[in-house]
């Protein structure tokens, strides 16, 4: 087992191939500050950078995957200059995932919510626990989504359940993510990371050529957008974090 260093995400390879990347922030159910957005971009880029590395885990430990933005550090950007560096560090860990060379699966624990939730959507094989469950409260808090979702989910569920999930920001166990088609599977709690092992190790065992194209086609064939989607998104939520009721609304979330 090999292990690897940052603040707030553990990073671990198995000689089979397989690197699990734990969010690391259980005490606050692993929601999202600065130097956990950050890590989690430096840890998938450095994992599709290593040759020893043939798939990917994405998990979170303790109680949660993530439940989003982590209010008690929350600092709201005060110019355009800051709000566009925050979410451009958070459209760098979407393409880090969803865009890089290896396939992610993600091991869905707990709450997945807003930059949770969108974690959990751009991994290739999302597994979820029986007991998660996800929403995105963006909307009602006067900001946007990020994480290409506005590509991804319309191509997942279809853009009317689309527009359902993130206009009202309605709560969805793992059962109905599973029927929608934005789980590719649920399992029992306890046996969450045994079937992300199971597969991630399938995953590594293929060919790399072939899955490396697989998925890069995929997602170019499916989700021809996405690039453009990352941009708008990006002055989205640069916007809502100009507007002064978003801070209102978000001290009173």
């Amino acid at each position: 087992m090999t292990y690897f260093t940052y603040q707030t995400v553990l990073s671990t390879l198995e000689d089979g191939g397989v690197r699990t990347i734990t969010l690391n922030r259980p005490q606050s159910l692993n929601a999202m500050n600065r130097a956990l957005i950050d890590d989690v971009a430096r840890a998938f880029e450095d994992a599709n950078a290593d040759p020893a590395t043939r798939a990917i885990i994405f998990t979170g430990a303790g109680k949660a995957f993530c439940a989003g933005d982590d209010r008690r550090e929350h600092v709201h950007p005060e110019t355009e200059e800051e709000a566009r560096d925050l979410v451009q560090a958070i459209q760098r860990a979407t393409h880090a995932i969803t865009l890089g060379v290896k396939p992610v699966v993600g091991a869905i624990n707990g709450w997945a919510v807003g930059g949770g939730f969108e974690w959990a959507i751009n991994c290739d094989f999302p597994i979820w626990a029986k007991s998660a469950r996800g929403f995105f409260p963006e909307v009602s808090l006067n900001l946007f989504v990020t994480g290409a979702v506005t590509s991804l989910l319309p191509a997942l569920v279809g853009l009317g359940k689309a527009r359902e999930m993130l206009f009202f920001g309605d709560r969805y166990g793992a059962d109905e993510l599973h029927e929608i088609g934005l789980a590719w599977k649920t399992v029992e709690d306890g046996a969450l990371l045994e079937s992300a092992r199971e597969t991630a190790q399938r995953l590594a065992d293929l060919p790399t050529l072939s899955v490396r194209a697989m998925k890069r086609v995929l997602n170019a064939a499916a989700m021809p957008d996405m690039h453009r989607a990352l941009q708008l998104e990006t002055d989205a939520t640069v916007a809502g974090f100009m507007d002064p009721e978003t801070t209102r609304l978000l001290s009173d979330f």
